[in-house]
């Protein structure tokens, strides 16, 4: 999805409403408290540790001569792989120690595992914004993308795409206690909360009309807004909203059906395909394998929503 732009500021924009620069968000969102929570007293970060997550064999014979974003890297002994940095469940650094975390990460992981690279210690993450993917790209900055980076036909005239291997979709997150908005069609007369300037954002202004619109510069204010009884929901792609669900369980649920769809890919040079067949065949082999629900359990599955049917690669976007 694209990320938030900037905006002069409208009816539905209250940035700064709740800047708090002395303490972090919302305790339930543990955004790494070590990093500038850790007060005594502060409840334990939750989200996978790393002796849990899955270890992913190296196939130590590949070799894929046809790519010239391969060779390179084979070259080189290491793959530079484009990320996120601040969607919890998804992609996330830990600004204490530099580490990684989340689904994308673990797609990232077990992709580079299955092109001859050893994840743990062949990778350089980059983070990269939403509007900067295409620009890394086509200038040899990374070697593929791995971000909540939704395939559409605007994209594939600027990058290749492999996959999809996550079909992700706008949805509602709500507090534990929530009764009543159990999905789109009772936002009306509520507060619903997303980042200023994102896609989401226009499609509720644009589709549902009723709600009351808010905007904040990020999601994570929106989700400290929601907890503290400020909006009633917080929309945004659901793999975003079971990243913050994930860390507060128990506080915090992501209801409703979803009223979009978001098929994730992974984002390559747009010539060349023999490296995107090669992760289409690398994802196939992980999902096959129990690699990529091990991969969803221990990120997105922590929210309490079990892990959904991988979607089938779509073998017209390496043609």
């Amino acid at each position: 999805m694209p990320a938030p732009a900037p905006s002069s500021g409208t009816r539905a924009t209250r940035r700064g409403a709740v800047r708090r620069p002395a303490r972090c968000l919302a305790a339930g969102l543990l955004l790494l408290a070590v990093a500038g929570c850790g007060a005594s007293g502060s409840p334990p970060a939750r989200g996978p540790q790393p002796g849990r997550l899955p270890h992913y064999a190296v196939d130590r014979d590949f070799s894929l001569p046809t790519s010239p974003t391969w060779r390179s890297a084979h070259r080189d002994g290491k793959l530079t792989i484009g990320v996120k940095e601040d969607q919890p469940g998804m992609g996330e650094k830990n600004p204490a120690t530099g580490a990684y975390s989340g689904f994308d990460i673990e797609i990232a992981r077990m992709t580079a595992a299955s092109l001859g690279f050893d994840p743990d210690r062949q990778i350089t993450y980059r983070a990269i914004a939403s509007a900067n993917r295409e620009t890394a790209l086509q200038n040899g900055q990374i070697d593929y993308y791995v971000g909540t980076y939704t395939i559409n036909e605007g994209r594939k005239k600027l990058v290749g795409f492999a996959g999809p291997y996550y079909i992700a979709g706008q949805r509602l997150l709500v507090r534990r206690d929530e009764k009543q908005l159990t999905g789109p069609d009772e936002m009306a007369g509520r507060k619903v909360c997303s980042a200023v300037g994102s896609t989401p954002l226009q499609r509720i202004q644009a589709d549902y009309p009723g709600a009351d619109a808010v905007a904040y510069d990020s999601y994570a204010i929106c989700v400290d807004n929601l907890l503290n009884h400020q909006v009633d929901a917080v929309t945004t792609d659901d793999t975003i909203l079971l990243g913050y669900a994930a860390k507060d369980p128990a506080h915090l649920k992501v209801v409703g059906r979803a009223f979009s769809e978001e098929p994730y890919g992974i984002g390559v040079p747009r010539q060349d395909r023999a490296l995107a067949r090669a992760l289409d065949r690398a994802l196939v082999a992980r999902e096959r394998n129990g690699d990529w629900k091990r991969a969803y359990d221990v990120t997105l599955g922590l929210s309490g929503r079990p892990a959904p049917r991988p979607p089938r690669v779509d073998p017209a976007l390496t043609r």
